[in-house]
């Protein structure tokens, strides 16, 4: 059997899942990988075969999703005849994680197709959204990477085919412990921002830069500049984690009992959708970076317990390998 690996490249959560998924997938196949996109900072620990820019969402320093370069910094010709030209008919399966590009090719060729990514969970009913519909957002959901067969990953199962979390081997590896700092990973926020607001509220933060060329200190607040090994190990330390509402960060943060605030993109449907789920299981969440609520979030001990089990395997060869 042989199979593409197709997934998205823009934030850390699809890389993070794909280190997992796929040396799963090579015990049972022949495996091709592909990624489109240019905003994570994960390595792949894996051979990519092939690279290309795709469509990604792009972000202001104040946290938004920015139509205007989302617009302006992407080649959609160039994606087009990406689409047009690239043939996929030599593989038995093509397996996607919210990638655009082998997702339009299966689509108008008739190619087999399973949609397998958080983005899938988007598509049940039973997942908890907003009440307030965003149409653009869930037009985006829908036809950015459209599908016909999905799985999907969420916080927790609202359906069969939806699944808990793919929890990567280097977070299931840690010793949780609390040293009394607080980890923040706000990438769609500008370094200046997050300074601003933290440093009024007296505990150690050790904030993950994707600005940031070099470490360096203000007051209580440290900043590092993105580096997999030393965000692992301030993760296995910390007692809280302050991020954006995306997937897999705040399913890392429950797994390993970390206490858990999320602050979803402006303009960003699929997290104002997790941060509605979050907010059903009790997790503090808001639309601002705003310090009296962050004080509250330091201050308070809540913790949201769960049990993500280490069964993706069991979830390929039954779900998606025996199709």
């Amino acid at each position: 059997m042989k199979i593409l690996y197709a997934f998205q490249g823009t934030g850390n959560g699809h890389m993070a899942r794909a280190q997992e998924i796929v040396p799963i997938l090579k015990k049972y196949a022949s495996v091709d990988t592909l990624i489109s996109g240019h905003q994570s900072q994960l390595k792949a620990d894996f051979e990519i075969n092939f690279r290309y820019s795709g469509i990604s969402l792009l972000y202001n320093k104040t946290g938004g999703l920015s139509y205007f370069k989302t617009l302006t910094q992407n080649n959609f010709l160039k994606a087009a005849q990406v689409i047009r030209s690239l043939d996929l008919s030599g593989y038995d399966l093509i397996i996607n994680d919210f990638e655009p590009l082998t997702s339009w090719i299966c689509r108008l060729k008739g190619l087999p197709m399973v949609g397998l990514s958080h983005q899938a969970s988007m598509s049940f009913k039973e997942t908890p959204k907003p009440e307030k519909k965003d149409f653009f957002g869930e037009l985006v959901l829908k036809y950015y990477a459209p599908f016909k067969k999905g799985i999907g990953f969420h916080f927790e199962p609202y359906h069969i085919n939806i699944k808990k979390p793919v929890i990567r081997k280097k977070i299931r590896n840690l010793l949780p412990d609390k040293k009394g700092y607080y980890l923040v990973y706000l990438p769609s926020f500008s370094d200046e921002n997050i300074i601003r607001v933290l440093h009024n509220i007296p505990v150690q933060w050790k904030v993950f830069s994707r600005y940031a060329s070099q470490s360096f200190v203000k007051e209580n607040v440290e900043v590092f500049p993105i580096d997999e090994h030393q965000y692992l190990q301030c993760f296995e330390g910390c007692n809280g984690i302050l991020c954006n509402a995306g997937f897999e960060t705040p399913a890392e943060a429950l797994f390993m009992d970390k206490k858990l605030f999320v602050i979803p993109i402006q303009n960003q449907y699929e997290q104002a959708c997790n941060a509605c789920a979050l907010d059903k299981m009790g997790i503090p969440n808001s639309t601002i970076l705003k310090e009296q609520e962050i004080r509250d979030w330091v201050a308070s001990d809540f913790h949201y317990q769960v049990d993500y089990p280490d069964d993706i395997e069991e979830i390929l060869l039954r779900e998606v390998l025996r199709r």
